[in-house]
Order: C-alpha cells, then sequence, then structure tokens
C-alpha cells in the first residue's frame, strides 16, 4: 500500500493540472473570481505535493531516493516511467512557488483582459512539471510541446502589436526547434533502440562503434533544441523580444520556462554521457562551456545596451542562462551544487523583477524619462539650494527597496543570496579535485564578474533615472495583490541566505546523486510492476 500510494502521487503534479485546465475551459470569463479560485486552489495544491516528494526524496522513503512511477502497470523500459528524486522534487517546488505568485499578481488585472487564461496556465503548468519528471526522450517532446503551446496563448493573453509581433517569432523559432527535437528523438532511436533515459545510458558504453557517429549526430540535433529553449547564444536572439512583450505574470512564468533546457541537459547529460558511457563520455559538455561564456557575454552586453525596463530583466535571464550551461559544461561535480543554488536565487530574482518593473512604470511618466536623459547626458545640474527634508511615500519606499534586493540578488552582491551563489562558484572552481586551475577556469571566473559589473552599472542607471532624476513622481496605487507576490518572492531570497547550510547540503547530495548513474540506472529498470494487476497491463 506504501508503494502504490506513493507512486500515485508522483503523477498528481502532471494529472491534477490537466484536469483543473479542462475543467475551466468551459466556464466563461464572467466567473473570473471562481476560476481564480481553482486555479489558486490546483496551485496551492501542487506546492504541498511538491513539498510532500521532497521530503520523501530526501528521507528515505524511496531506495536510492528515487520513487518511480510505472505508467500502465509496465515496467520500464517498455513502458512510460515518471521518476521524482531530489532534483526533481526541487524543479516542481520552484515552479509551483513562482507560479502562485504569478497567478496571486494576475488577478488583479492581467487575467482578465484575455480569454482562457486559467486554463492556459493550468496547461502550462502541467507541461512543466512533466518534463521535471519524465524518464522518456519522447514524452519529453510531448510534455515541452504542451508547455509551449500554453505558453503560446499566455503569450499573446491581452494582445497588442507588439506581443503579435513577439509571438510570431516566438511560435516560428519553438516549431523550428520542435522539429529539431523530433528528428533528434527519431535518430537517437534508430541508433540505439531506445528512449528511455535510464536504459539508454545503460546501452551507451557497450554501443556499437558504427551507430554512435548516427547517435552522436541524434543527440547533436537534440541539443540544439534545448540550447534554442535555454537562450544559449547565437540561438537565444529571440528571448528579450518576446521576454519583453509578455504581460508580467507570463514575464515571470517565461523566466521559469528558461531554465527547463538547462534542466534537462544537467538530466540528460550527466546520465547518459557520465564518465561511464565509454566513447560517448563527456559529449558536448564544451559546446556547452564556450556557449554558456558566449552567453553571457551576449547578455551582459545586452543589460548595458538596453534602456527598456522589461529588456533588462530579459537580458538578466539571458546572463543567468549562460552561467548555468557553463558550470553544466565545466564538467565538474563540486560545481553542480552551487549552480543550482545560483539557479534558484536568480530564478526567484528575476521572476520578482519581471513584476516589479511593471509598479515602477507606474511611476515613470515619459516626460520624465526624457528629463532624465537629458540630465544625465548633459550633466545638467540645479544650483545647489537650502536642503529640505521631504517624505518618502510608503508605495515609492516599497518599489526603491524591492528594486535594490532585487539588484543586489542578480549582481551577486552582499549579503543576499546571489553573493553566496556566486561565492560557492568561485570556491568550487578555485579547488578543482583534481585537474588544477586552467584558463577556463579563469575565463567562467572573470566574465562572472564582468556580467556582474554589466548589471550593476545597468541596473544603477535604471535605479537613478526612476527615483532620483526623475524628479516630482505621482504615488502609485499598489493593491495588495500585487505587492504580496513580490515580497514572498523576495522573502525566499532572503530565506536561501538565511538558510544557506541547509539548502547548500540539500543540493551537495542533490548533485551527489547526479554524479552516481549506476545507481539511478538500476533503481529505474528495476522497478517491479504492482503485484496482482498482472494480465492488465504488465509488460509480457
Amino acid at each position: 500500500m506504501k508503494l502504490a500510494w506513493s507512486q500515485h502521487l508522483i503523477l498528481v503534479p502532471v494529472l491534477l493540472p490537466l484536469l483543473c485546465g479542462a475543467l475551466l475551459v468551459p466556464f466563461k470569463e464572467s466567473r473570473h473570481r471562481l476560476k481564480f479560485a481553482v486555479n489558486m486552489i490546483s496551485v496551492l495544491c501542487q506546492f504541498a505535493v511538491a513539498v510532500r516528494l521532497l521530503g520523501m526524496a530526501d528521507s528515505g522513503y524511496w531506495p536510492q531516493g528515487v520513487g518511480v512511477y510505472l505508467a500502465a502497470n509496465w515496467v520500464a523500459p517498455f513502458g512510460i516511467a515518471l521518476v521524482a528524486d531530489r532534483l526533481a522534487a526541487m524543479m516542481l517546488l520552484l515552479t509551483s512557488v513562482i507560479a502562485g505568485c504569478a497567478l496571486l499578481y494576475s488577478a488583479q488585472r492581467w487575467s482578465r483582459i484575455g480569454v482562457h487564461f486559467h486554463s492556459l496556465f493550468q496547461f502550462l503548468l502541467m507541461g512543466m512539471n512533466g518534463a521535471f519528471l519524465t524518464h522518456d526522450l519522447f514524452n519529453l517532446f510531448v510534455f515541452f510541446e504542451v508547455m509551449l503551446a500554453a505558453s503560446y496563448g499566455l503569450l499573446l493573453h491581452g494582445y497588442n502589436v507588439a506581443r503579435l509581433r513577439a509571438g510570431i517569432q516566438y511560435i516560428a523559432v519553438n516549431l523550428a526547434a520542435s522539429l529539431l527535437f523530433l528528428i533528434g528523438v527519431a535518430l537517437i532511436y534508430a541508433s540505439i533502440g531506445t528512449l528511455n533515459m535510464a536504459d539508454l545510458a545503460a546501452r551507451l558504453p557497450g554501443a556499437d562503434a558504427q551507430h554512435l557517429p548516427l547517435l552522436k549526430t541524434g543527440v547533436a540535433i537534440l541539443a540544439i533544441a534545448f540550447l534554442v529553449k535555454s537562450a544559449m547564444w547565437p540561438l537565444g536572439f529571440w528571448l528579450p523580444t518576446t521576454y519583453s512583450a509578455a504581460s508580467p505574470p507570463v514575464a515571470a512564468m517565461l523566466v521559469l520556462m528558461t531554465k527547463v533546457g538547462p534542466y534537462v541537459i544537467l538530466r540528460v547529460w550527466l546520465l547518459a554521457f557520465s564518465s561511464e558511457a565509454g566513447a560517448a563520455a563527456g559529449f558536448a559538455l564544451d559546446l556547452f562551456l564556450w556557449g554558456g561564456m558566449a552567453t553571457i557575454v551576449f547578455g551582459a552586453a545586452g543589460m548595458l545596451a538596453t534602456d527598456v525596463t522589461a529588456r533588462l530583466a530579459s537580458y538578466g535571464s539571458v546572463v543567468s542562462s549562460g552561467i548555468l550551461l557553463a558550470v553544466i559544461g565545466y564538467g565538474q561535480p563540486s560545481l553542480v551544487s552551487a549552480g543550482l543554488y545560483y539557479l534558484l536565487g536568480s530564478t526567484l530574482a528575476l521572476s520578482a523583477l519581471m513584476l516589479l518593473l511593471e509598479l515602477i512604470e507606474r511611476i515613470r511618466s515619459p516626460v520624465a524619462a526624457v528629463l532624465a536623459l537629458t540630465m544625465e547626458a548633459f550633466a545638467v545640474e540645479e544650483a545647489p539650494g537650502e536642503p529640505v527634508g521631504v517624505g518618502i511615500p510608503a508605495a515609492l519606499a516599497f518599489l526603491g527597496l524591492s528594486f535594490a534586493a532585487c539588484a543586489l540578488m542578480i549582481t551577486g552582491l552582499p549579503p543576499l543570496s546571489g553573493f553566496v551563489a556566486k561565492f560557492s562558484l568561485f570556491h568550487a572552481l578555485l579547488n578543482p579535485p583534481a585537474s588544477g586551475v586552467t584558463a577556463k577556469t579563469w575565463t567562467l571566473m572573470a566574465l562572472i564578474v564582468l556580467s556582474g559589473l554589466a548589471a550593476i552599472i545597468a541596473l544603477l542607471r535604471f535605479g537613478v533615472r526612476t527615483f532620483w532624476a526623475a524628479g516630482n513622481v505621482a504615488q502609485p496605487r499598489l493593491p495588495v495583490s500585487e505587492v504580496a507576490p513580490i515580497c514572498m518572492l523576495l522573502g525566499l531570497c532572503l530565506l536561501l541566505t538565511v538558510q544557506a547550510g541547509p539548502v547548500m547540503s540539500y543540493l551537495m547530495r542533490t548533485a551527489d546523486d547526479l554524479h552516481r548513474p549506476r545507481q539511478y540506472i538500476e533503481r529505474v529498470l528495476s522497478e517491479p510492476a504492482v503485484p496482482g494487476l498482472q494480465g492488465r497491463g504488465d509488460a509480457p
């Protein structure tokens, strides 16, 4: 009974949003409160399930901390397997947190300006949760398509000219990436005869040499599809335009979607192309390393070059994705835990910034913005006068402090978790297990430092223009439903800092699991069918 219950719980993050999204479709938009309530209840249930799965994976409830759900009771690799381990549970928890905050923010206005927002939101969660749990490349393709199809509708929600233009580009790029994904999956199956990740990893060491070129071709095409979704340069040209055109709650979810690509690369490559993979060991890791470095440069240059607020946060997401790709490509186990900590902090901070920037725009009139730019360009200074104390309205104080917190997180300045993450990255880079500090080590460290400096300049420039040089600004109206999500996200960033020890300990265990693929493979392939159901879907 214990085994059956745990297996069915793994299915809930996929099944619940599917049923909830379908349930909400027939309701008219005039039933907004009902649709919002059902949507929020679903997200809260997903949060509770993610917390429970995380506890089960980390407490020894399952053997090796890996729970396996066999769809239709067919054993792997013949059937579809959903797998919950420490990494998957962490990503499910992060998804539910950001989804809850984005949904709460949308309640005031954004979810009401179009149709089927709540259904699309649930289908998006279904696709993302499925991508984190699935252990089969073809079903990964299916969940990716569900996620992308929902994101197409959400991006165009409350459409205007900018969103239509960005949406067409976004759809075209992702359809091309999906085609590459399907071609890569087909070539992998043709070369090795399986799409189950554990079975693929088990077969690779003994793969026939004549099939390896076809396998590597399929894997390379598959990697391109993942890297398009990860916004690696030059494949990520679409991201700044798309993210800046989306509504704030959708943009916050898109920040999380950008991390699905690095997650899948981390999962597949550390499992299938580990040091035990024979001739295919470490395949394409150099591509991720140098491509990630190029992405950091591209994102940092974009932050310095743009004056558009939403594009500023979009380029910050590009830098974050580049650092994660470089960490994966570096190929050092001790670096992965620091990279996962950076993933958590940067995703929370960038999602908060996406929501915050719309509130800040309410105090930035076009006249004030042009005046600030003019004063900065020509060094216009007023004659000094008698200093007079002026009270800061509570709304402006909240916006200023929240923006400062986001800036500290994104740039990696102390004392918040962004600094802890970058310090951990540097510590791991400067203490390699055997190979020593090399040129690529110094290159990566220099790029991380310089990208942080670029972020400091860009965000400081924006802050000065907005809160200092803009002159008298009207106090904006800030509903609780819009303020609370930002406070929650920033509060979680603070919690990551205060609880850095326990969080990092959990992530070290996660990274250790990822670098022990043999036990993972044995756990998935040895999962038995549920007794008593013979003849009802068991593999022969």
